[in-house]
């Protein structure tokens, strides 16, 4: 039975995510209410895999995530894309007009903010650790007048009602999973991920990219954050999908020199 860190409990999406990558192996998910929380357990061999939230079509990128991944030196083994459905739950025989405050993770509150505000006007939004973790204060402390933002399986798990379905702002919404995995090993690879620094000269960003085009390497994700301390210096985290596995040792190898430092986070295959 695998062990897998998720964020939240039942109901989760990252139990969604956790189930969709793992689906043809036992797994026993391990709740946690942060993702620090998540990866110091992969350390202490608690658990033997982490499903972590990367990046969302509404939102972009979630850098936080990203440096933790980067600054403990983890390897991708496997990425995950889910639709995101956000639905407003509450205690039985509540209406829209009686909710007054909407408890959720900042993201999900973020991604159905337009909804709430038409529908629940006034309404307090509350930031929760995960999605789940509004729903589980509701239920223990039966809060009338006091909704959540989760999916359909949160609201079947916990015995809530929904109120809407379906009310984030972009119907297209997706969120882009990393697995990290000590065991999991890819049969076949096609994606990987960057994290590098440049020389602090001109020019130094056009070259990479150029030698990238020349050996047809797509470069579908490309993000800067600045390197603290080090004024206008900058972390580049990348994603590259490539065909031919020759080419893209070939590219790594010609862009290695020309990099202030390189940390391939992982090498993969992508789900989308």
């Amino acid at each position: 039975m695998k062990k897998v860190a998720i964020l939240g409990r039942r109901g989760s999406f990252h139990e969604e995510a956790a189930m969709t990558f793992y689906q043809d192996v036992p797994v026993e998910m391990q709740g946690f209410d942060s993702f620090e929380k998540m990866l110091a357990a992969y350390d202490a061999a608690e658990v033997d895999g982490v499903v972590i939230a990367v990046e969302n079509t509404l939102s972009g990128g979630l850098v936080r995530n990203l440096e933790l991944i980067h600054s403990g030196g983890y390897q991708v083994v496997g990425e995950i894309h889910i639709p995101v459905h956000h639905y407003l739950l509450a205690l039985p025989g509540q209406s829209l007009e009686s909710i007054r405050e909407v408890r959720s993770h900042e993201m999900a509150l973020y991604q159905t903010r337009p909804f709430l505000e038409k529908h629940c006007p006034g309404a307090t939004l509350t930031k929760t650790s995960s999605t789940v973790a509004g729903v589980q204060e509701i239920t223990s402390g039966q809060l009338k007048g006091v909704g959540a933002v989760a999916s359909r399986l949160a609201a079947k798990e916990y015995g809530l009602e929904i109120l809407a379905g379906e009310i984030e702002s972009n119907k297209e919404n997706m969120t882009r999973f990393f697995v990290i995995d000590r065991y999991y090993r890819p049969e076949k690879t096609d994606k990987a991920s960057w994290c590098f620094t440049l020389p602090h000269k001109a020019g130094a960003l056009a070259q990479i990219l150029t030698i990238l085009s020349f050996y047809e390497m797509n470069l579908t994700r490309i993000q800067s954050l600045p390197i603290p301390g080090c004024p206008w210096e900058y972390f580049f985290y990348a994603d590259i999908r490539f065909e031919d596995s020759v080419r893209y040792r070939q590219a790594l190898s010609a862009v290695r020199p020309l990099l202030a430092d390189l940390d391939v986070m992982g090498i993969y295959k992508g789900s989308f």
